[in-house]
């Protein structure tokens, strides 16, 4: 079939002339949700160690001393810290309830990253939840070993 006069032939894969599809309204950008994953990061990782670290400087004195025991049988024999079992129990609620808190910040500011919501604060927390076990495990190790050794020269 010959080309009809004066029809302009437009390939199928051509791009839409300008304004034919409505652009969406551009939507002001809250960066709410990058604020809140920094905090929740700046929490889990600074409040957890402390308190870790404040346990675990209860801890070491009464592990110290022990640190000389050897295993009964093949296991430790865990009962020498019956009397800061509720230092114990501090130290472990400290750290997972940290590890639920870095896991929450960690996934929230990557959901910040990428709807551009608070992109630098997203970023941020990112950094700090992924810090937060290395601050934790160190702060918590130092205090722990720093009052072991006291409890050893007693």
């Amino acid at each position: 079939m010959p080309p009809t006069p004066g029809a302009v032939f437009q390939s199928p894969y051509a791009p839409p002339p300008q304004g034919f599809l409505p652009q969406p309204p551009a939507r002001p950008s809250s960066s709410t949700l990058g604020v809140v994953a920094l905090v929740v990061a700046l929490v889990a990782t600074v409040v957890a160690s402390l308190v870790g670290a404040l346990a675990a400087v209860q801890i070491g004195p009464v592990l110290g001393p022990m640190m000389r025991v050897v295993e009964v049988g093949g296991s430790p024999d865990l009962r020498f810290l019956t009397p800061v079992r509720s230092w114990v129990l501090l130290a472990e609620i400290a750290f997972w309830v940290g590890t639920a808190l870095g896991i929450w910040a960690l996934a929230q500011g990557i959901v910040a990253i990428v709807r551009r919501s608070g992109t630098g604060f997203g970023i941020a927390a990112v950094i700090v939840a992924v810090l937060g076990p290395v601050v934790f495990t160190t702060l918590v190790g130092l205090s722990l070993t720093m009052s072991a050794m006291s409890g050893l020269a007693r």
